[in-house]
């Protein structure tokens, strides 16, 4: 609130204790709107509609007028405020339309908190522009609740991070009948191949990865109707000219890694960094949006996710995607989670170091060390095996649940271990 220059805040009457204790440090926050009843400096969210409703005008906007902000989940660095036009909202139809393949019968559930980008892809306006109604939850996650719910409710369309469908997928899915699941969609951050195969084994149905920012909307997708490359965040979006670029703005070729770039300014790019002239141009390279993160095109177009670009390991001369040792490291049957990241070394720069949370029932030693790392060699190439594993209990997240490396990498250049 102190950043974005907010003047209102609307929440709910249990939370107003804790938001009130915030708000002593935020004066400028002056008027309180509240759900489910009014104390005495708020005003009640369904009466104040309702006084709009008959008496309000609407506000004259133009499309590339200010519309929103978002704030990134600080996956890399210190979160980044992303300012939005009314064009924004709209474009999200697409969303709904062609990445959630949304229907008026659907009911449909993207698992993500109203304060994050992701709610715009499925929360709010790609269903809202699509007329579908959606299921909501505020609970905290339990994969046996989530499941629960998508039956009982007869969820069809479902959405989700990959870090949920990875404790889903460890649940014993075929006790659960979801007749109504019809089409699932997962995004936040790449999704593993071990995983998609998993869901689609126990359920018949495919999980469609796409990838977009706070920054976008959907950029890349396996939309319906196309065939699944699992662990491929799929082909550009429509209306996107997302490529693979080198340093001077030139395609690579096919195999090639390099910075995922979109081709001009389309309506649902994001205006700037709210306050933050140094960022917004620093994203720019010519024509060229910088996603930040890199990737690789194969021959039939799809795109491959590397890492964001500061995640990416260079040891010894060979640049190593975090992405690819973490799926592998998925695929044993000991391992729940995993992060990987750069861990100084004197002679190669750089190792692969990997943290890694138990399955229950392993226990952590020198001998599962030897044998994680003879797996990702068979599953990757020798050079890429995790020189480094420490056994945690968990890892630090966003409160999206985005893997936070950024604190990893940083414990490591400070030479402390994790608890």
């Amino acid at each position: 609130a102190r950043h974005s220059g907010a003047r209102a805040i609307v929440t709910t009457v249990e939370q107003i204790p804790e938001v009130e204790q915030a708000l002593a440090e935020v004066p400028g926050v002056t008027i309180r709107v509240a759900l489910g009843g009014a104390p005495a400096g708020w005003h009640d969210l369904e009466t104040t509609i309702d006084r709009a409703a008959s008496t309000g005008v609407p506000a004259r906007t133009r499309t590339d007028e200010p519309a929103l902000c978002f704030y990134t989940s600080g996956t890399t660095r210190e979160p980044k405020a992303v300012l939005h036009t009314h064009a924004y909202t709209f474009a999200h139809r697409y969303t709904g339309e062609y990445w959630l393949d949304l229907q008026r019968t659907d009911l449909h559930w993207t698992t993500s908190d109203t304060g994050w980008a992701k709610a715009a892809y499925g929360v709010l306006f790609g269903p809202w522009m699509s007329g579908v109604p959606v299921f909501m939850f505020n609970g905290r996650f339990d994969p046996e609740r989530q499941l629960h719910l998508l039956a009982r409710h007869e969820v069809s369309v479902f959405c989700a991070p990959p870090t949920e469908y990875r404790l889903l997928v460890k649940q014993d899915l075929a006790r659960w009948r979801l007749p109504r699941l019809r089409h699932c969609a997962g995004a936040g951050e790449p999704l593993n191949p071990e995983v998609i195969h998993a869901w689609h084994d126990a359920l018949g149905l495919f999980i469609h990865d796409g990838y977009g920012q706070t920054e976008t909307i959907l950029l890349a997708a396996n939309l319906p109707g196309m065939p699944i490359r699992p662990g491929s965040m799929g082909k550009p979006f429509p209306g996107h000219d997302l490529r693979v670029v080198g340093e001077t703005g030139e395609e690579l070729p096919p195999g090639e890694v390099g910075d995922l770039a979109l081709r001009g300014a389309p309506p649902s790019l994001f205006r700037e960094y709210w306050k933050n002239p140094e960022e917004t141009r620093a994203c720019r390279r010519g024509e060229w949006y910088l996603t930040g993160d890199r990737a690789e095109r194969d021959e039939d177009g799809y795109l491959w996710f590397v890492g964001r670009a500061d995640d990416v390991i260079i040891s010894a001369g060979y640049r190593i995607g975090p992405f690819e040792v973490e799926s592998a490291l998925l695929e044993h049957p000991a391992v729940l989670e995993s992060a990987v990241v750069a861990s100084p070394d004197p002679v190669r720069g750089e190792i692969v170091k990997a943290f890694v949370v138990l399955r229950p029932g392993h226990t952590p030693g020198d001998e599962l060390v030897r044998t994680l790392q003879d797996h990702v060699k068979r599953v990757t190439a020798p050079y890429k095996y995790p020189r480094a594993i420490e056994f945690v209990a968990g890892l630090p997240k966003t409160v999206s649940g985005k893997i936070r490396r950024v604190e990893l990498r940083e414990q490591e250049r400070r030479g402390q271990r994790t608890p």
